[in-house]
């Protein structure tokens, strides 16, 4: 019997021919290197294909630069919102039990599952200008679809499982001990949240909100449907990528492009490094 649990542990199932390992790492490697890594050069090759001049100039081209106000507006507004619900919704289906959770939480899938330009047109369905409430807006001078209202409200229903997704699985495995000992030394609601349940969650949902904002700015389809494209005032960054290139400004295109290609290399980095605290 010794001898078999020697062998044994000096097999571990892992354990793999050295030729199929590195069949296995190799073509990961190509995968990878052909749909992530050469994509990526060829946008900064592209970019910096005409120069510095040009790529200068695309970068700070009126439009260009309107386009990435609004980017970070529709982000700095969608986040901070996705970031309470998440917050409220993991809290809820973690910490108390009621009839509805498992509706709930296939409510917070839904955007993973439909379409973002499905999501869109169902804004544009309900407060377009042949809309439900569409006469009603019109009536009152309220503009929400191809305004930023409309942009807001696209990119908060594709980004608002990030955060609450995150939450709810790191939340579960924490269980409720320690807040129930929080409430017998007579803590109150606020305080269990900010003194117990605050610096548990703190990576995690850190991690959940930079996920969040990633998606907030790199948001096409559902954006794409209710800005109405319109140059200056409703194109976000990668709607202002689509323009350039159907218009054949090639290089400017692929220049704004590298911004967005940069603000997802700083999201990345952000994402690894949350990564590493919340295992610690």
């Amino acid at each position: 019997m010794g001898g078999i649990r020697g062998g044994a542990s000096s097999s571990p199932a892992t354990a793999e021919k050295p030729w199929v390992k590195w069949t296995l790492i190799s073509v990961a490697g190509i995968v990878m290197f052909w749909l992530i890594v050469l994509p990526l050069l060829v946008v900064l090759t592209e970019a910096l294909k005409k120069g510095v001049d040009v790529y200068i100039a695309a970068l700070s081209d009126p439009d260009a630069l309107s386009a990435l106000r609004l980017t970070l507006l529709v982000a700095a507004i969608t986040v901070p919102l996705n970031t309470v619900f998440g917050v409220i919704a993991a809290w809820s289906m973690t910490k108390f039990s009621f009839r509805g959770k498992g509706l709930l939480i296939t409510l917070i899938d839904l955007p993973f599952a439909v379409s973002p330009v499905i999501g869109g047109l169902v804004f544009v369905l309900v407060f377009g200008r042949q809309g439900w409430l569409g006469p009603w807006l019109a009536d009152h001078d309220i503009k929400i679809i191809f305004a930023l209202p409309g942009i807001v409200l696209a990119t908060l229903f594709i980004t608002f499982p990030f955060v609450a997704k995150e939450l709810i699985p790191l939340m579960e495995e924490q269980g409720t001990k320690e807040e129930e000992a929080a409430v017998t030394l007579g803590a109150g609601g606020w305080q269990i949240f900010w003194r117990v349940t605050l610096p548990n969650i703190k990576w995690g949902l850190l991690y959940g909100v930079i996920l969040c904002n990633a998606r907030a700015m790199g948001e096409f389809g559902a954006v794409s449907v209710v800005s109405g494209h319109i140059r200056g005032q409703t194109n976000t960054l990668p709607l202002h990528v689509e323009i350039l290139y159907n218009e054949y400004q090639f290089s400017a295109s692929f220049a704004v492009a590298s911004l967005l290609l940069l603000l997802a290399l700083i999201t990345l980095l952000l994402k690894n490094w949350f990564t590493r605290k919340s295992a610690h």
